[in-house]
């Protein structure tokens, strides 16, 4: 029987930039990875658009500042010709780039990248992590998950560029997947109240062996606190969970997204715009308040403590954990330290395992967790990695999630 080519083929990217100083050092990172092939290098959107329509490709990484056709211009050209292909939006760390990333995710981008600066120091080294890590995972999940074409004008045609053709890779190179997510076979089985949890330090299981998704009873306690942690496609999902909450709600929520700064910010506002709840990037000293939003500052972790008898937010440089600053684990711990059982929490799409130790301290206290599903995730890292431990009481499709926080929150208040 032939190998399934999903599988065994290099993931295809199109690297977009109107620098060619800026796509020869994309290319040559990417090509040392054994996953990766460049079959595309172009100087603007409408080229990207032109050779889209030739060829297939996973992932684009797509400039937001270009001549002729920007990215932003350029990216529902891009889903209207592959709804499949997941878009990296790539820019300088301004606020202004921000504004105009966090545009091109709420229209179909999956995620970005903010370019290296010699003004912050080891930031090539997370550049060049980040940027292989998002081009896998969002490579495999591009063929395991298409997306909804995105309605728009149909691309324009103009001559397209002299060929681009891909560099050779070095004869006998033997192509290796460093890594390959498979999709786990899912089955969802409720654990008895009292059962005891016998897999609670087993580690998580390779993606490709057969899983369960074990369902713990809810939390008891009314919740007096929300907690969200989100990643790769997170900003989309918040936007979605927090629009559809209302603006009745009755408890605070803080949110710990990656992100770099500035871009915590303009999150913040888009949450506003989004869901009419009042948010805001937390500060040191930020007393919590009901019905209002904290997210994370970018390049802080976001705390709870208790200052006079009130919880209040501390803002901190602690080294990254899981490597990201802000994480997920160190704000659940610190909200299960105070709110204990009345803690709300809840994984969004994202790579990785951010929030997974948190989220056992949330529920040994009696807390519940909520996780978003794989099917509607943009990457089941982060949510799978609670999913698949047994710490959920529900594990749903992020058009279910506002509603059953609603519901959870009334019937825990009656």
């Amino acid at each position: 029987m032939p190998a399934d080519p999903a599988i065994n083929e290099p993931l295809r990217v199109m690297v977009v930039d109107d620098s060619s100083v800026v796509r020869g050092l994309l290319t040559r990172l990417l090509e040392q990875q054994p996953d990766i092939e460049i079959v595309s290098s172009v100087s603007d959107g409408q080229m990207a658009v032109n050779s889209l329509c030739r060829q297939p490709v996973d992932v684009i990484i797509l400039d937001i500042e270009m001549p002729r056709m920007d990215g932003l211009t350029a990216l529902p050209m891009l889903l209207e010709a592959r709804p499949e292909v997941q878009v990296i939006v790539a820019s300088t760390l301004t606020e202004k780039n921000a504004e105009i990333s966090l545009q091109a995710l709420e229209r179909g981008a999956a995620d970005y990248l903010t370019k290296p600066s010699s003004t912050h120091g080891g930031s090539m080294d997370t550049f060049n992590r980040q940027l292989v890590e998002k081009v896998i995972a969002l490579g495999y999940a591009s063929r395991g998950h298409p997306r909804p074409a995105v309605p728009t004008v149909p691309p324009r045609r103009i001559p397209p560029s002299p060929e681009y053709k891909p560099s050779a890779r070095p004869s006998g190179r033997q192509y290796r997947p460093s890594v390959r997510p498979a999709r786990p076979r899912v089955r969802v089985v409720e654990r008895k109240i009292g059962e005891p949890d016998h897999d609670r330090f087993a580690p998580v299981l390779p993606r490709a062996q057969p899983q369960e998704i074990v369902l713990r009873a809810a939390g008891k306690s009314r919740p007096r606190i929300i907690g969200i942690g989100s990643s790769t496609g997170g900003p989309q999902a918040l936007f979605k969970v927090l629009g559809e909450m209302g603006q009745e709600l009755s408890v605070p929520v803080m949110v710990t997204q990656h992100m770099p700064p500035t871009f915590t910010k303009i999150l913040a506002e888009h949450i506003t715009r989004a869901s009419g709840l009042p948010c805001k990037e937390a500060e040191d000293g930020d007393v919590l308040k009901a019905g209002q939003v904290y997210v994370a500052p970018g390049d802080y972790h976001m705390l709870l403590t208790m200052r006079a008898d009130l919880p209040t937010i501390r803002i901190e440089q602690s080294p990254p954990v899981n490597f990201c600053r802000p994480a997920v684990d160190p704000m659940f711990s610190s909200i299960a330290g105070i709110f204990g059982s009345g803690t709300l929490a809840l994984i969004l799409t994202g790579m990785g395992q951010d929030g997974m130790m948190g989220a056992r301290e949330i529920v040994d206290a009696g807390g519940t967790l909520i996780a978003q599903d794989e099917a509607s995730s943009v990457v089941w890292g982060m949510p799978g990695a609670v999913a698949t431990r047994g710490l959920c009481s529900a594990v749903l499709p992020l058009d279910n999630i506002a509603a059953h926080l609603k519901e959870f929150l009334l019937r825990s208040a009656a």
